[in-house]
């Protein structure tokens, strides 16, 4: 087993602190990406955040959808700030969800959520690998490159059709995601089929790990292989940013689930939304 030197030790990747810096990667990526997304003019979001304790949360009025108003981190050592968490979001306007990783959903902290009226509201699959710079051969239509700066619109409209979202969307995704290009740590890739833009994924490296944050391919572009090359692409950049860890997230047997363990990665943990009833 591939092994990852932490502080001078050598940790097993599946140990218990491996487990903790891929949560730790994921409330990075998302606290910088939202205090991007504030720093906008006005704060057209209405993006809030604030730290209890180890846990991360955050709210925007702006993009009421769960990943976008939620606790990252909660755990025992936050249960005592949890009125505080909950006053938080009511002052925000925002219905909060608490994301909850299996090292911390002890009975006592699952119960005490559940007395507050939060429910199991679905499943995130987390993901890791030991990055690799070697090669990759792709088939002869699929090519990935860096976005462009001035492709954002592009960027944005693979965002919203990939996700079913409807085109109206498009310039407020392009807006909060422009403050991100060029942005310390961040990094966009576009996936061509036959020279025409499909898919895309965004990356963010901090600390010597590196998140595969977010991805996506035009409905009709789907099934020819873009979106796995997109993952490898990153994980081989990774490695030539000299990064010990990729982590990503998906949703539990998707399609980017398959995706990720075809490039290499396997199951970190799969974490636990809780969400109001």
């Amino acid at each position: 087993m591939k092994r990852i030197n932490e502080g001078g030790r050598a940790l097993s990747i599946l140990s218990k602190q491996l487990a903790q810096r891929i949560e730790q990667s994921e409330i990075d990526y998302m606290m910088d990406r939202m205090m991007a997304i504030r720093e906008r003019q006005g704060n057209p979001e209405h993006v809030q955040l604030r730290s209890f304790g180890g846990a991360a949360a955050i709210a925007s009025k702006g993009m009421p959808w769960p990943q976008f108003n939620t606790v990252k981190g909660f755990g025992l050592d936050e249960l005592l700030l949890l009125p505080e968490i909950l006053a938080f979001y009511a002052e925000c306007g925002c219905r909060p969800q608490f994301e909850i990783t299996p090292a911390k959903a002890t009975p006592e902290l699952l119960k005490l959520l559940s007395e507050q009226g939060f429910m199991p509201g679905g499943f995130q699959a987390s993901f890791y690998a030991v990055p690799e710079a070697a090669s990759m051969n792709l088939p002869a239509h699929i090519r990935i490159r860096r976005l462009e700066r001035d492709e954002m619109t592009t960027y944005a409209r693979i965002h919203c059709l990939g996700f079913g979202m409807n085109e109206s969307g498009i310039e407020p995704i392009a807006a909060n995601n422009a403050v991100l290009q060029g942005r310390p740590g961040w990094h966009f890739y576009m996936g061509l089929a036959d020279e025409i833009p499909a898919a895309a994924g965004v990356m963010y490296v901090e600390n010597g790990t590196a998140s595969l944050t977010f991805a996506a391919t035009l409905p009709e572009y789907r099934s020819r292989g873009l979106q796995y090359a997109l993952v490898r692409r990153r994980m081989q950049e990774a490695a030539m940013n000299g990064c010990q860890l990729v982590v990503s997230q998906a949703a539990y047997l998707s399609p980017s689930h398959r995706n990720m363990e075809r490039a290499g990665m396997k199951l970190a943990y799969t974490r636990m939304n809780m969400v109001l009833r």
